[in-house]
């Protein structure tokens, strides 16, 4: 039987690499991310318009593990996830990320020294491409010096473009594992140091069946508030991945941010994101859903508060001019809300004066079996943990207006009993509490709104001539 021998061109090799970090920045990650893995406890990046270099002081490789580290697809990261010094969980994995400094040069050296090793491979593409049957990598050993410290250096040569440092700075930040203990990493000399995110910390830890998920939301204060870190950021062993919302709405994004780690979620080749299509990424995704939702209330919490303190100042206002145009619109005005003991001719006392006293015992008796006969109380709506509920009592009558969160497709306001309620998720309200003055003047006139539909007008035009009134009276300065 005739065999067919699967091979591959040694070209693709680069290329691919290069496909990888379609970023050149990615590489400069992937190449400390290594020396992470070999145990390194401080790492120095060094950037010049025209070359690169990275130094650790790992571990060190000899000839083993030369060959180790460029055999692609290696498994020895598989076979080994933990470093024997630091007990580190190892993040690299394909082993063809270093394929991926050619996207920014056409030159890359590698020194290396292990215990009385020290060695020097150079890869050149010219010369790799050149020569299509060969794949060996010329290996120069060197003369150890005592005096030189165990750990590796790889060069880069002959840049195709220049890096932008500060850009360089903020990426590294925030993907590294720069949280871990015994890891240092310097740039141009500066140390490279974690963001600290001022704001309300919500840690969690949840289990899955197949694995950990646990890290914290930041609920960033509103003079804080930014899209450049919104959002959370999600780590794979200790390495940023990339920031997720979480279907969290745009007009909240800004306020949350915060960093969860998941271990075992799969990641796409150049790790720059997730299999979303796997189990993992499906339990990983049903956890974080909860615990965005919690913080998606507390940010709207934190909002309700600040607004609850506003309305709160204002409401006693607007309550003290609703009832004085109730009193200039007595005929209309609702059972109960007509305002008394206001002056002569005003006074429950003397609107009674004159009648018989039977005559009031007898409409007491019928207002007794009246509120028997009432079996059927409102529906009261479910509120949420940040609803302002606030007493008004306008004349003789105890109302009670609730701000509570009913929903973007919701009523603007709606009458339940003697409960006014008011939709703060409705998007005019949501455009008028922009402005303090705008905003307690919508309030008014949604409360104008349910009580002129308590009067029972006979069609919808009254009803708006009364509701137009009410503000007009209200707000109006008279001579």
């Amino acid at each position: 039987m005739d065999k067919i021998p699967v091979t591959i061109d040694k070209a693709h090799i680069v290329t691919i690499g290069e496909r990888l970090y379609t970023q050149s920045v990615e590489l400069l990650r992937e190449l400390i991310n290594n020396a992470y893995d070999a145990d390194a406890s401080e790492v120095k990046v060094i950037i010049t318009d025209s070359e690169i270099t990275v130094e650790d002081n790992g571990a060190g490789m000899d000839v083993k593990g030369l060959k180790q580290y460029f055999n692609i697809g290696s498994p020895f990261k598989k076979e080994n996830p933990k470093s024997p010094r630091y007990n580190r969980t190892r993040i690299g994995e394909f082993g063809i990320g270093k394929f991926s400094v050619l996207s920014a040069c056409e030159h890359f050296e590698v020194f290396t020294k292990k215990g009385d090793f020290t060695g020097k491979v150079v890869f050149d593409r010219k010369e790799w491409d050149a020569k299509a049957d060969e794949w060996q990598l010329p290996l120069s050993v060197e003369k150890t010096d005592e005096s030189v410290p165990e750990g590796s250096k790889i060069v880069l040569r002959g840049l195709k473009k220049k890096f932008n440092i500060e850009s360089v700075e903020g990426r590294l930040i925030e993907t590294l594992p720069l949280k871990a203990p015994d890891f240092n990493v310097y740039l141009n000399g500066k140390k490279l140091v974690p963001r600290h995110i001022a704001g309300r910390k919500l840690p969690f830890l949840e289990g899955t069946e197949y694995g950990i998920i646990h890290g914290e939301i930041v609920i960033m204060p509103v003079s804080r508030a930014s899209f450049e870190d919104a959002g959370v950021l999600v780590r794979v062993k200790q390495v940023s991945v990339r920031r997720l919302s979480f279907g969290i709405e745009s007009n909240l994004l800004p306020r949350i941010t915060g960093e969860v780690n998941a271990d075992f979620l799969k990641l796409t080749s150049d790790r720059n994101d997730f299999l979303r299509d796997s189990k993992e990424f499906e339990a990983f995704s049903d956890v974080m859903a909860r615990i965005i939702m919690q913080a998606r209330d507390e940010v709207l919490r934190q909002t309700d508060e600040k607004e609850n303190s506003r309305v709160k100042r204002a409401l006693k206002e607007v309550t003290r001019k609703i009832e004085s145009a109730l009193k200039l619109n007595k005929e209309w005005c609702p059972p109960g809300l007509l305002p008394v003991g206001e002056g002569p001719g005003d006074s429950a006392a003397s609107m009674d004066s004159g009648r018989d006293v039977n005559e009031g015992t007898d409409k007491k008796e019928e207002k007794k079996k009246a509120r028997k006969k009432r079996v059927k109380r409102p529906h009261l709506k479910r509120l949420t943990p940040s609803a302002l509920i606030k007493k008004m009592r306008i004349g003789g009558m105890n109302l009670s207006l609730v701000l509570d969160h009913l929903g973007p497709d919701g009523p603007e306001s709606f009458l339940e009993g003697d409960v006014i309620y008011i939709n703060r998720d409705h998007p005019l309200y949501k455009r008028e509490i922009r402005n303090s003055e705008r905003h307690i003047m919508n309030v008014a006139r949604l409360i104008c709104q349910e009580v002129s539909l308590m009067s029972k007008p006979r069609d919808a035009r009254q009803a708006y001539e009364r509701q137009s009134r009410l503000l007009k009276d209200a707000f109006i300065i008279r001579e």
